[in-house]
């Protein structure tokens, strides 16, 4: 069973950058689509970004369109999201997931925290 363990999450000031990983076990990245998303407090899990498995394309949330990247190692079993530019509203709880697919609140990892403060 595909798990995941997110990492590299902090607090950071409006302007400033994070890169995340999502590092996989139990299974090769290489046949999955893996989706982050983020859970803000009182809010709605949104869907961020969708990470195609062959070519490396994504899609993204018009939200973070142009200021997020992600990209895959298949090597090292690993997805990252860059952010930069980061927002006060991009703070929240961001988890990464297979198949682009909500992560439910059982099956999700423990995510990373990201705080956008000055």
């Amino acid at each position: 069973q595909l798990k995941f363990v997110e990492s590299g999450g902090g607090l950071v000031q409006p302007g400033g950058s994070l890169r995340l990983s999502c590092a996989a076990s139990g299974s090769t990245l290489d046949y999955y689509t893996i989706g982050w998303f983020r859970q803000a407090p009182g809010k709605e899990l949104e869907g961020v970004s969708c990470i195609s498995t062959s070519d490396g394309s994504a899609d993204y949330a018009d939200s973070v369109r142009g200021r997020f990247t992600s990209s895959r190692d298949n090597a090292k079993n690993t997805v990252y999201l860059q952010m930069n530019s980061l927002k006060p509203e991009d703070t929240a709880v961001y988890y990464c997931a297979a198949n682009c697919v909500p992560p439910s609140t059982d099956s999700r990892g423990q995510g990373t925290q990201v705080t956008v403060s000055s």
